[in-house]
């Protein structure tokens, strides 16, 4: 993957979700921030038929959040980041820059670990 489409995902993170681990770096739990969400996002696209069901059924944002995060596993933050998807993500070519992060990121985390 390019360094732009690396970065523009970074500077999305970056915005909108803050780090919560302690006893790390604020590159290593950025890094470890990112990865959830993009695991998440990834997650929700291989499922992408349950959970438009899923937020189809739901009344309210918060529930359809809440339903999400339950169908997925995840948490509240990721969770909101499935939900904020634009559907133009969910391309194939997205996808795979998503995936391309989130490979970047692991690598980066074991070289740390």
């Amino acid at each position: 993957m390019s360094g732009k489409g690396s970065s523009n995902w970074t500077k999305i993170f970056q915005d909108l979700w803050p780090c919560k681990n302690r006893g790390m770096s604020e590159d290593e739990r950025h890094a470890r921030d990112e990865l959830a969400t993009l695991e998440a996002l990834l997650q929700a696209m291989d499922r992408r038929d349950e959970v438009f069901q899923v937020v189809d059924d739901s009344e309210t944002v918060d529930e359809a959040i809440l339903r999400v995060g339950q169908l997925l596993g995840i948490g509240a933050v990721s969770s909101r980041a499935v939900i904020d998807l634009q559907v133009r993500r969910f391309t194939g070519g997205q996808r795979r820059a998503m995936a391309s992060r989130a490979g970047e990121l692991r690598a980066i985390l074991l070289d740390r670990g």
